[in-house]
């Protein structure tokens, strides 16, 4: 029994730096990624470069556009969804 309680403690703490990743697998994250992408996802899998395949992608692209006569910023979001996708680490900025 002892040793069962060792083992669930050792796959819940994080001993190395993907170790915060291992514990988002099957997690709703979300991923910043670089050209103004965000996606809210389901972590399904990754290795040891960080690549990831997610399920259930909602992504939104934020856009801006000067307004040529006040010549303010306008921001447009557009989303849409993507039942899988596979993520490169050289596009990722941040994983929450």
């Amino acid at each position: 029994m002892a040793d069962n309680v060792v083992q669930q403690q050792s796959t819940n703490t994080v001993e190395e730096p993907l170790g915060l990743t291992r514990l988002s697998l099957d997690e709703r994250i979300y991923v910043k990624m670089r050209n103004d992408r965000e996606l809210c996802d389901r972590l399904h899998a990754y290795d040891q470069h960080l690549h990831m395949i997610l399920g259930d992608v909602e992504e939104t692209v934020t856009t801006i556009e000067i307004d040529e006569e006040t010549y303010e910023e306008i921001h447009k979001s557009t989303k849409w969804n993507i039942p899988m996708l596979f993520c490169q680490v050289a596009l990722l900025l941040r994983v929450d």
